[in-house]
């Protein structure tokens, strides 16, 4: 009799195993699903930003902020904030509408574009950077420094 209990209970335990993998295997899915959904609802309706700054400024200011982020390595102790001030302030933008519009931008999938017309600005103004963006990209497989 104790025997067919013990087996009982290893039956009970392993069905309940069972449900418990597939549902968890379930909810993995709706998460999955929910997220993929949320995704795509949000670039249809987010809304343009009031100053959007063109995709044109939003280039040249990133070519400057990665110029400004080599020199926070010569300049290890430095608060390098105010160069972050100066080049939003010489592109006539507040950092407010900076934030919104590099959202606004990345949830429409335009800053691959804009991150390429960085990184053509950067190659015009130092032509020895073309050296530097090819061996981070073998490095890297992408040149995510650009725009963090």
């Amino acid at each position: 009799m104790k025997q067919s209990m013990t087996h009982s209970s290893h039956t009970g335990e392993h069905l309940y195993a069972k449900f418990h993998q597939a549902f968890i295997h379930w909810m993995n899915r709706l998460v999955f699903i929910f997220v993929l959904t949320g995704l795509f609802s949000c670039s249809d309706f987010i809304d343009k930003p009031k100053n959007l700054v063109d995709k044109e400024v939003m280039a040249e200011i990133i070519a400057d902020f990665t110029i400004n982020e080599q020199a926070t390595y010569m300049y290890l102790n430095k608060n390098m904030e105010a160069g972050t001030r100066f080049i939003l302030k010489s592109h006539n933008v507040k950092p407010a509408d900076f934030v919104d519009s590099f959202k606004y931008y990345v949830i429409k999938d335009q800053m691959d574009g804009i991150a390429n017309d960085a990184k053509e600005i950067l190659l015009k103004k130092d032509p020895k950077a073309e050296k530097y963006i090819n061996d981070k990209l073998k490095k890297n497989g992408s040149i995510a420094p650009l725009v963090r």
